[in-house]
């Protein structure tokens, strides 16, 4: 029986690399290997974003790419996931012609199915509907070999519209699995060698709210930092809204916790923050960073910051650059305000020119770059225990890991080093890494 090859181009976030890889799996059971030359592939899948302009046009350009394919093999099976397949639906097929198959977020464990139907049928199958149960996200995605850390999703959707996203409307609202689910999937994660585990959602700190009985972010996380095996636990993303004191002391408390939050800020300035619909001020998010430093003073946090929101006045601009310099991030992800049909932000006046937004998003990269290169040099003959993940890129006889504090170090050392959290002296910080030497004796 002839082999068949799956092929699974990404775009986005980390929801969307685990979705990945559980349609992987979940092709795996049907007799598909993975292969990464597209040009091998009895079927390629493209697993899509939608948050911005950029991956919307860059998903669109890859699918008419691989597209030519299909002219040369028609036995080929294209599908179009995710995101903007949830917004576009059954428009992907007049947009691109001959794709097989458009399935949306909450349909990914009916992908066996769905590649039967088109299989036997020879017809375009799109399905985009929402469901009211968590099939999709209670797939176990067995890790590659060597891996040692792994994403767990926790809950899928999002109920908070903040005026730019589009995500409630393609993740639906929010659902949170059981505790018992969670808990079980990373005692098998641990069995296959995984030692960090990263906590998925669009909102972490929403958990369980929705839900009857005792289920809850914080009771979560002490859960799973008594599982045998686990060294670390990340999560991402929090809203600063739903920071709360219980879940900033975890931070002092849950020694298997990572010494890093992702909090995304999107703006310092407060009339802003309110035509994004964000729920909080400046000044709130001031004093939650303030008390995570007070608990945890090594912590490193990252933000997200979105510039040329309509109505962004250079006050405000200034208001966002001021709240850096207060805050200092150890990075930041950063980006130009992209308009998504039917979000509220698409109906508010005041849009900022794009050589406005080009010259802030560059001056605020500058602007950060100092503060990210600030901290790492300030790390200098520091140890840091880092969790070594496998060879360096750039440089084969080098071992490449994260600090708890979400660090890159490189430093020479050996493949058995792979699993293992090492000790290593601190030489020199760099603005996106550090480089170190082991601390042996």
């Amino acid at each position: 029986m002839k082999k068949k090859h799956l092929y699974i181009e990404t775009f986005g976030c980390q929801m969307n690399v685990h979705d990945s890889e559980q349609m992987a799996v979940l092709l795996r059971d049907q007799g598909f290997e993975s292969t990464e030359d597209s040009a091998k592939a009895d079927c390629i899948l493209i697993n899509t974003c939608s948050i911005r302009e950029k991956a919307e046009q860059k998903a669109m350009s890859e699918l008419g790419r691989l597209m030519k394919l299909k002219e040369k093999n028609p036995e080929l099976i294209v599908g179009f996931a995710g995101c903007l397949a949830q917004h576009l639906g059954a428009r992907v097929h007049s947009r691109v012609k001959n794709v097989d198959l458009v399935f949306g977020t909450h349909n990914i464990h009916r992908l066996p199915e769905m590649i039967a139907r088109v299989q036997k049928e020879r017809k375009p199958v799109t399905e985009v509907g929402f469901s009211s149960s968590l099939h999709s996200l209670g797939i176990f995605a067995p890790p590659q070999n060597g891996a040692i850390s792994a994403f767990v999703s926790i809950m899928q959707g999002c109920d908070n519209y903040c005026a730019y996203c589009v995500v409630p409307y393609l993740r639906g609202p929010e659902m949170s699995r059981e505790p018992k689910d969670i808990v079980g999937e990373i005692e098998k994660l641990v069995v296959r060698g995984i030692r960090e585990v990263t906590l998925l959602g669009q909102n972490v700190n929403s958990y369980g709210k929705k839900s009857e009985g005792e289920k809850d972010f914080v009771s979560l996380l002490k859960k799973i930092n008594e599982i045998e095996g686990i060294e670390r636990i990340r999560f991402t993303t929090s809203h600063p809204k739903d920071l709360s004191d219980e879940l900033i002391s975890c931070f002092g408390s849950l020694h298997k916790l990572c010494r890093h939050i992702h909090l995304p800020v999107q703006s310092g300035s407060n009339r802003i923050l309110k035509r994004m619909n964000r729920g909080y001020t400046a000044e709130e998010y001031l004093e939650k960073t303030a008390r995570l430093r007070r608990v945890c003073p090594e912590i490193s946090i990252t933000s997200d910051v979105i510039v040329g929101f309509p109505g962004e006045t250079q006050k405000d601009y200034q208001e966002t650059i001021d709240m850096m310099e207060k805050i200092r991030f150890d990075s930041l992800f950063s980006f130009k305000y992209s308009e998504r049909k039917g979000t509220a932000a698409g109906a508010l006046t005041g849009k900022v020119p794009e050589a406005e937004k080009r010259l802030r998003l560059k001056e605020l990269q500058a602007f950060q770059d100092r503060h990210t290169q600030e901290k790492n040099t300030s790390l200098e003959g520091s140890v840091q225990e880092v969790l070594v993940e496998g060879p360096s890129r750039n440089t084969p006889q080098d071992m490449t890991g994260r600090t708890s504090s979400w660090k890159i170090v490189n430093f020479e050392g050996r493949p058995e080093l792979i699993g293992r959290t090492v000790p290593v002296r601190i030489s020199r910080g760099y603005l996106h890494s550090l480089r170190g030497k082991q601390i042996t004796s």
